[in-house]
């Protein structure tokens, strides 16, 4: 099942993504779809909804060439979860590059324990939405292509082995940051949240359609291909995150965590190779599909 939201008629929908990727079906959400996207229907499912009691296909199929989409989850209901360092290999460059200053050995940088930091909601964007650089604040913008995981179910103190059954699906993050932010103020919110820096999508795919634990995750800039990874090779596994997280933290339905980018940031070049107005960036993992948004 894929889900997306969308603009049609000067309102933002729902609907179901049909097998051929042609054509969308507005799912009967009410105003909440209006105002959260796809959000309503995640929290449907967790009330129950499922079955005979899963929200209404209504109206004609509409294509999806005909339609604006969104960011499925245009307004997240917290803070995103992120992952740093996540990656072995980006563990070894995110030290080199110098980032990494507790860890100056890059043989020694991948962590003990997951690395949590978050993105404000308000930095979401659509697909095909302009990544903008924010003048006269920061000179070193870099991509980072993540598979995001959906939280489907609540839940706190969630066992690892119990975890998947608490997730969704997945859908794309673009982690965008500004890398000379990060490194000022050593905490790395103001660098990640800022206007824009939050590309989302194309839609949220639910988690039986997608293998979290070995997927593919690709990243070009323009027509270079920068990052090219599996998620076999995540330090921290999607149940490992989730059973780290609610440890101590309720999640909610609707949370997202973004599971950490593979190598092949910009900070990883030797000179580094940061976003400049006119780029234009594609993100595509297996199962899910691809976004790309221009650089501004």
């Amino acid at each position: 099942m894929k889900i997306a939201t969308f603009w049609w008629a000067g309102r933002r929908h729902v609907g179901r993504l049909s097998a051929d990727g042609r054509d969308l079906k507005t799912l009967a959400l009410g105003d909440r779809a209006h105002a959260v996207g796809a959000l309503a229907l995640v929290e449907a499912m967790a009330a129950g909804a499922t079955g005979a009691s899963f929200p209404k296909e209504t109206g004609p199929a509409l294509p999806v060439s005909a339609v604006k989409l969104d960011a499925p989850l245009p307004v997240p209901r917290r803070n995103i979860f992120c992952v740093g360092i996540n990656y072995r290999a980006h563990a070894s460059e995110f030290a080199a590059s110098g980032f990494g200053n507790d860890q100056p050995d890059p043989q020694q940088a991948v962590p003990d324990h997951p690395v949590i930091f978050s993105k404000v909601p308000e930095c979401v964007i659509a697909p095909e939405a302009p990544i903008r650089m924010p003048e006269g604040l920061s000179s070193s913008i870099d991509y980072e292509a993540e598979l995001a995981v959906i939280i489907g179910k609540g839940g706190t103190s969630i066992p690892a082995s119990r975890a998947m059954d608490h997730v969704f699906g997945y859908t794309i993050i673009n982690d965008v940051t500004a890398r000379d932010l990060q490194r000022r103020h050593k905490q790395w919110l103001i660098g990640k949240s800022l206007d824009t820096f939050g590309p989302m999508g194309p839609w949220l795919v639910s988690r039986d359609e997608v293998d979290g634990a070995d997927t593919r995750v690709r990243c070009w800039v323009n027509d270079e291909l920068r990052q090219d990874a599996s998620t076999r090779d995540l330090v921290f596994d999607i149940p490992t995150l989730i059973s780290t997280l609610s440890a101590g933290i309720t999640l909610h339905p609707g949370d997202i965590i973004a599971t950490g980018t593979p190598s092949g940031v910009g900070i990883g070049f030797d000179p580094p190779k940061f976003l400049r107005r006119g780029d234009r960036v594609r993100i595509e993992i297996d199962g899910i599909g691809s976004l790309a948004n221009p650089v501004h």
